[in-house]
């Protein structure tokens, strides 16, 4: 027979049984903050793999062509009169706050208020504008004289189509097509004849040019010259979407010799397979879900959905600059794109290893 408790021994029990709750719950907290912890290097290594590619930001002031250059004057101008407006407000506040303290006492305060109060109306109100608007609009026009598209005829024409999310790019003189990169010479004007596809987009090289948007059903142009070889990291500058952040390109400026060079090699076909294991991989391209979206020059790949593919491993990034075009990158975004860049239009393709690793051989021969 089991005796009931007292209260003395109840109350020990609760006690008892309490001390066990806390405990265990403290340890589940020192679990969890652990966990946690124990993911932060994991989530700093992801955010700096997310800028690998993004490195550095395009600035208007780092001008590097004409445009760019008119721009950024412009911007100077601005912002000098700005700084001198400011200076002028700020003096005459600190002029008013001493004068009012020096000012005798039985001096009338409401007519000197309202003398000065005129003053100051036609000083701040009319005056100083009227001198500084002019100013500014004699620049601006200066700079849309500069930026105007009849200063000279384009050595180079250029197509770019914004789509969800990346960029199409066309030269139709030389029968180009390719994808996320605009290849132009050094010292030419370049004529950009700008469109979308689905959404408006918004076309921007800060370091060559001014943004324009890209409108579906209409063509808008804009012209770009670097003075400088090198590359140009551009962006879409209004929001489109998800992934509007990841809809980037590139504007590679090189000598006109080295760009006559890379014309030519984009006019070539892709290149014949040359062992067996790059023609198993083109087996497996040809014979999946891939050619309905993706055109490869010489194949019978000739969809039109996705990027033009006949020169992709000459590309320096995937995914519109979301990913540096390496083999293991490129391999992660046929496989699951939707976990790499969620909402493009792009399906998840299930490969064995067997066909994986030869679609990546010949993958890597288009260039």
């Amino acid at each position: 027979m089991v005796t009931p408790a007292g209260p003395r021994e109840r109350g020990s029990r609760l006690a008892r049984d309490r001390s066990v709750h806390d405990r265990a719950v403290n340890r589940r907290k020192i679990t969890g903050v652990g966990s946690t912890l124990r993911f932060i290097p994991a989530l700093l290594s992801a955010a700096c793999a997310g800028r690998e590619v993004n490195t550095g930001v395009p600035s208007i002031l780092d001008a590097r062509g004409p445009a760019a250059d008119s721009i950024a004057f412009l911007w100077w101008i601005m912002l000098g009169l700005g700084a001198l407006v400011l200076a002028i407000v700020g003096g005459l506040l600190i002029y008013i706050a001493v004068a009012r303290r020096r000012q005798p006492a039985e001096v009338d305060e409401a007519l000197i208020d309202e003398d000065r109060g005129r003053r100051w109306l036609w000083l701040g109100g009319v005056i100083l504008p009227a001198i500084l608007l002019p100013i500014v609009f004699f620049f601006n026009l200066d700079s849309l004289a500069a930026l105007s598209h009849a200063a000279r005829a384009p050595e180079v024409i250029v197509e770019v189509e914004g789509q969800r999310w990346w960029w199409e790019v066309r030269y139709p003189d030389e029968q180009i097509v390719t994808a996320n990169e605009i290849h132009i010479p050094v010292g030419q004007r370049v004529e950009l004849r700008l469109t979308s596809r689905d959404v408006i987009h918004s076309f921007w090289v800060p370091q060559l040019q001014g943004k324009i948007d890209m409108v579906p059903g209409e063509t808008t142009t804009l012209w770009l010259q670097a003075d400088e070889a090198g590359e140009y990291r551009g962006i879409c500058a209004e929001f489109c979407g998800a992934q509007h952040a990841r809809m980037q390109f590139v504007v590679v400026a090189s000598a006109p010799e080295d760009f006559a060079l890379w014309v030519a090699g984009q006019q070539e076909p892709a290149p014949e397979p040359a062992d067996e294991i790059t023609r198993r991989g083109q087996q497996v391209f040809l014979g999946s879900a891939c050619v309905y979206c993706h055109t490869i020059r010489g194949t019978n790949a000739t969809g039109d959905v996705g990027p033009d593919l006949t020169h992709l491993a000459s590309r320096r990034t995937l995914a519109a600059g979301t990913l540096p075009n390496t083999r293991g990158h490129l391999a992660g975004w046929i496989v699951d794109p939707q976990h790499i860049k969620p909402g493009n239009l792009m399906p998840p393709t299930s490969l064995p290893a067997e066909d994986l690793i030869p679609l990546l051989e010949y993958l890597d021969t288009l260039d």
